[in-house]
């Protein structure tokens, strides 16, 4: 339990770069940069490039805010910092 502030920002820091990237991959790699490979694959009837420009990308992100909110409170809670 505890730690330094420098400590805690690095690993906040870390958890945002990995989220982010995640965020990233599948929203611009996925829908843009990869779409015409992923759209040999179907989904639903709707190839998959397309179905991650449209509507994946958003499930990811809206994914990503529960994962952030529960690595943060874990976080937070490691550093004795949380909310009790």
């Amino acid at each position: 339990m505890g730690g330094t502030k420098a400590n805690y920002w690095k690993k906040n820091i870390r958890i945002l770069i990995v989220l982010l990237t995640i965020w990233f991959l599948s929203s611009f790699g996925a829908a843009i940069l990869f779409a015409e490979e992923l759209n040999t694959i179907r989904l639903g009837g709707f190839k998959l490039g397309f179905w991650f420009a449209q509507q994946g990308s958003i499930y990811i992100f809206i994914i990503l805010i529960f994962v952030y909110v529960r690595l943060m409170n874990r976080l937070d809670k490691d550093f004795g910092v949380d909310e009790k």
